[in-house]
């Protein structure tokens, strides 16, 4: 529970697998129970699971989710949501604040379907929100006041980090951690493999690679030192870290790791101007708050 702000209903509109994690990161942080927590979703079926895992309230239509919602997560998929917000535009009421989770839709699409006095919060999570170790980037109109951002960021923090940017900086961010994790499981993998050519078995060098991220990200959050540094101390002179660093500067890695955000980050911005373009937004925050 927030100091003075009351706990709100909270709904989801759509009951996929990032919904259900804030679902559970909002009960098992003790912000929301089920008694605040709605959900619709035109999958019978999904609906009724997150019901059953959650302890929420199912509501028949989207329409009935979007009068009682406090804050609503539309948690649909991109290509869905245009008929979603169809359906809910002229039905939510002047106090909810909307909150979106889809990929790639800009403020702009949703100021232009829902309406310029709706309050919208775009937010970029990540997979790791699954396990509540997520990343999530969240930026908002201007009309989204301070203590409804300061309530969007605690509700993510349940599952993550969360921190709140500027809309021109959320496609970096999904470069970044968005697409990262896949890049992540991949560097998994690659070890493994690695482990495997050299005589380890496959569950045991899965298990020793990704302990070894795992490991080594902790100690990066947990010192704040400098990744550069961290790699220094392993690296001793003329042993095998060196050695092994040597080749991955060689075959381009660090060279690859860049191009590859780079090309998420230019992917996201094509995918936002294919959803309707960012437009023209109005009163976007622009500041990071701190």
């Amino acid at each position: 529970m927030i100091e003075n702000i009351k706990t709100p209903n909270i709904g989801f509109l759509g009951a996929g697998q990032m919904a259900t994690a804030l679902a559970v990161g909002f009960t098992k942080s003790g912000i929301a129970s089920g008694e605040y927590l709605f959900v619709s979703d035109v999958i019978t079926a999904s609906a009724e699971r997150f019901v059953k895992q959650i302890g929420a309230a199912l509501c028949r239509t989207n329409v009935e989710l979007a009068q009682k919602a406090d804050v609503l997560f539309l948690a649909v998929k991109p290509q869905q949501m245009n008929g979603a917000l169809t359906e809910i535009a002229g039905k939510i009421r002047s106090e909810t604040l909307v909150v979106s989770i889809a990929a790639g839709l800009p403020l702009a699409f949703f100021q232009e379907r829902l309406g310029a006095d709706v309050k919208i919060v775009r937010v970029m999570p990540n997979m790791p929100c699954l396990v509540g170790k997520g990343s999530s980037a969240f930026t908002a109109l201007e009309n989204v006041s301070r203590n409804e951002l300061t309530l969007v960021k605690t509700l993510l923090e349940t599952v993550g980090v969360a921190e709140q940017l500027p809309e021109k900086l959320l496609d970096a961010a999904t470069g970044l951690s968005a697409s990262g994790p896949a890049f992540v499981c991949m560097i998994i993998e690659a070890l493994s493999d690695g482990g495997v050519k050299m005589g380890l078995p496959r569950a045991l060098a899965t298990q020793f690679a990704a302990q070894t991220l795992l490991g080594t990200a902790a100690m990066a959050l947990e010192t704040r030192e400098h990744p550069a540094v961290l790699k220094d101390r392993v690296a001793s002179p003329a042993g095998t870290t060196i050695a092994g660093i040597h080749v991955l500067e060689e075959r381009g890695v660090r060279a690859a790791m860049i191009a590859a955000i780079e090309a998420a980050t230019q992917r996201s911005a094509e995918l936002a101007q294919s959803y309707g373009g960012r437009g023209n937004l109005i009163g976007l925050h622009e500041r990071i708050e701190s």
